[in-house]
C-alpha cells in the first residue's frame, strides 16, 4: 500500500524547495569568471560591470614585459566602478593624467534583458584612441550603444608611451616595441574565454577603435598569426591602415635616448639585461618625463614599431596583399580631420592667416604647393585656417588622418575581404575645445559622441547633448554599427543602402538629412592627389574607383 501521509509530505517538501528555488533565481549582477566571481551595477537599461583585470598588474619585474593571465581572486570581485587608467600626462588642457601603473582592466556592459535570456548577444571590443601616449576604457560610456543596438560592449586599457610602445636593444625581439598590442590581445583572449557569462558570443566579435585605437585594430588584422580567432569583424574609425610604421630597429634609438634621460646607459653598456633592469627601475614619474620630453621633438616616437612578431608587416605591404585577417571591415573617417589640429596650432599661437597660407601649404607639399593652390584657392573657404584644415584633411604626405588615404585602404582591402566605407560629414558636432575663430566642422574624433553620448575625453563624461538635428545621424549610426556586429553588413531598416565598397561612390555619408552613398574621392581631390604623390596614392587596381 502507498503511505499517503509521506506522500504528501513530499510533495510539501518539493514545493517548499521549488518556492526556494524561485526565490534564490540567479542574481543578474553577479557572474562567474574563470578567475573568480564579481558583481557589477545597474545602469540606464543596461547592467555594468567595471574594473576587470584581464591581466596582471604590469609592474617590477613585469614592466616591460608581455602581459600575464590575472591571477584569481577570492570571494567577490566588487565590478561597479572604474579602475585607474594607464600611466600618462595631462594633454591639450583636457584630458586626465595617470602615474598608476597596475592598470590592466577592462569593461563590460550588457543590456539589462542579456542576463535573463538565452540569446548569445554580438559582442564590440572598442580600443580607445589617444596617439598611443593617452586616453583609456573609462572615457566612453558604453550604454547607449548597448541598450539601442543590443549588444554586448566591452572596452578595453593597454598600456600606453614608453611602457606599451618603447623598443630597446635589451628587449625580446618577438615583442619589442608593441607591448600595448599584446595587451590588446591578451583583452580579447579574456573575452573569449568569458563572455559567454555576460551573455555575449564569443564566436561573433567585432573589434573597433577610433585613431589609435582604430591603428590598433589595423595591426591586429596584420598580425594574422597573433590574432587569428580573437575576432570576427573590424571597425577602423579615423585612421589610414596603410602608412609606414617605423621598424623596431630604427624605434631603438628612441630607446637608448629614453635610457639616457633615465641614466641607464652605463648599465645598458654594461649588458642587456643590466639595462632592462634599470628601465624597470625607474620610477614612473621619472619614465613620464623622460617620455614627454622625448614626444615634445618626435609625436610618433611612442607607437607601434614592425618587424615583430606581434607587427610582422607594414600596413600597406598587408593590405595589398591580402596578408591580413580577411573578414567584414567598416572604413572611413571624417569629412574635417585636420580642422582640429590646425585649432590646436592657433591656441598654441601658430599664425593661420590669408598671407601665411601659401608658405604652410609649401611646408606642407614641397613642389605640389603651387598646384595645391590653385586646387584649393582661398576664395573658396570662409577663412584661412578652415582651408588649409581641408586641404589636410584630405591629404597630406604620410599623415595618418587623410581621406584620400582612407580610400586607398579600401580600394586595396576590398580585393579580398568586404568593405564598408563611410564619412562622418556632421558639422554641427559637439566642439572639442573652445571657440578657435573659425568653423571647425566634423574633425577628428567629432563622431565619437554620436555613439558614446556625453563623451568629454576626461572623467567628467559631462559632454554636451548632441543637437537635435544631429540625433537621427546618432540613431543611424548606431543601427548600421551595431548590424554590422550582427550580420557582417551594415543595414538599417527605414534607411538608404549601404553598399559594399567598389568604388568611391559606394561611400556612405553621414550627416543631418544626407546620409546616403557619395563620391568621396571626388569629394576629397582625391585624383589631383594621385597625381602629385603616385607613391603614397598609387595605382588602382582593376575594379577600384576610377579618380
Amino acid at each position: 500500500m502507498f503511505n499517503l501521509r509521506a506522500i504528501s509530505l513530499a510533495v510539501l517538501i518539493v514545493g517548499s524547495l521549488s518556492t526556494g528555488a524561485a526565490a534564490a533565481a540567479p542574481d543578474p549582477l553577479l557572474i562567474a569568471t574563470d578567475r573568480g566571481m564579481l558583481r557589477g551595477a545597474p545602469g540606464p537599461g543596461v547592467l555594468e560591470f567595471k574594473g576587470i583585470p584581464f591581466a596582471s598588474p604590469p609592474v617590477g619585474e613585469r614592466r616591460f614585459a608581455p602581459p600575464q593571465v590575472a591571477g584569481p581572486w577570492n570571494g567577490v570581485l566588487d565590478a561597479t566602478h572604474y579602475r585607474s587608467a594607464c600611466p600618462q600626462v595631462a594633454r591639450f588642457g583636457v584630458t586626465d593624467a595617470s602615474d598608476d601603473e597596475n592598470c590592466l582592466y577592462l569593461n563590460v556592459t550588457v543590456p539589462a534583458s542579456a542576463r535573463h535570456d538565452a540569446a548569445m548577444r554580438p559582442v564590440v571590443v572598442w580600443i580607445h584612441g589617444g596617439a598611443f601616449v593617452g586616453g583609456s576604457a573609462n572615457l566612453y560610456p558604453l550604454d547607449y550603444l548597448s541598450r539601442n543596438g543590443d549588444l554586448v560592449v566591452v572596452s578595453i586599457n593597454y598600456r600606453l608611451g614608453a611602457l606599451g610602445f618603447l623598443s630597446h636593444p635589451a628587449f625580446a625581439a618577438a615583442h619589442n616595441g608593441s607591448l600595448g598590442l599584446e595587451d590588446q590581445r591578451e583583452a580579447l583572449r579574456w573575452v573569449k574565454r568569458n563572455i559567454a557569462a555576460f551573455g555575449g558570443d564569443p564566436g561573433n566579435v567585432t573589434l573597433a577603435g577610433e585613431s589609435a585605437g582604430a591603428a590598433s585594430v589595423c595591426l591586429q588584422l596584420i598580425a594574422v598569426k597573433e590574432s587569428r580567432g580573437l575576432f570576427h569583424k573590424a571597425i577602423v574609425q579615423s585612421l589610414a591602415c596603410g602608412l609606414r610604421l617605423t621598424t623596431a630597429v630604427e624605434a631603438s634609438h628612441v630607446g637608448e635616448k629614453l635610457a639616457q634621460q633615465l641614466h641607464c646607459s652605463d648599465a645598458a653598456a654594461a649588458d642587456a639585461a643590466a639595462a632592462a633592469a634599470c628601465l624597470r627601475a625607474a620610477s614612473i614619474h621619472d619614465l613620464l618625463a623622460a617620455q614627454t620630453a622625448i614626444s615634445a621633438v618626435d609625436r610618433s616616437a611612442f607607437t607601434p614599431s614592425v618587424g615583430s612578431t606581434s607587427v610582422p608587416r607594414q600596413g600597406a605591404e598587408a593590405f595589398s596583399t591580402g596578408r591580413f585577417l580577411r573578414m567584414p571591415i567598416i572604413n572611413g573617417g571624417n569629412r574635417d580631420e585636420m580642422r582640429l589640429y590646425v585649432a590646436y596650432a592657433i591656441a598654441a599661437g601658430q599664425s593661420v592667416t590669408s598671407d601665411a597660407y601659401p608658405q604652410l601649404l609649401a611646408s606642407l607639399y614641397g613642389q605640389a604647393a603651387p598646384d595645391v593652390l590653385l586646387e584649393y584657392p582661398l576664395d573658396n573657404f570662409p577663412a584661412a585656417p578652415a582651408a588649409l584644415g581641408t586641404v589636410e584633411s584630405d591629404f597630406i604626405p604620410g599623415a595618418p588622418l587623410s581621406n584620400c588615404h582612407y580610400l586607398e585602404m579600401a580600394d586595396q582591402a576590398s580585393r579580398y575581404a568586404p568593405v564598408y566605407e563611410y564619412e562622418f560629414a556632421d558639422r554641427h558636432a559637439p566642439p572639442e575645445m573652445d571657440d578657435p575663430g573659425f568653423e571647425m566642422g566634423a574633425v577628428h574624433a567629432a563622431e565619437l559622441p554620436y555613439l558614446f553620448p556625453h563623451i568629454s575625453y576626461n572623467s567628467k563624461i559631462d559632454g554636451p547633448d548632441l543637437e537635435p538635428a544631429s540625433r537621427p545621424v546618432s540613431a543611424a549610426m548606431v543601427a548600421y554599427w551595431s548590424s554590422f556586429a550582427y550580420t557582417g553588413r551594415p543595414t538599417a531598416a527605414g534607411l538608404p543602402n549601404w553598399p559594399r565598397y567598389h568604388l568611391a561612390k559606394d561611400t556612405m555619408r553621414f550627416e543631418p538629412g544626407e546620409i546616403h552613398p557619395f563620391d568621396a574621392a571626388a569629394s576629397h581631390h582625391c585624383g589631383f592627389w594621385r597625381r602629385h604623390f603616385p607613391a603614397e596614392l598609387p595605382a588602382i587596381p582593376v575594379g577600384s574607383a576610377a579618380y
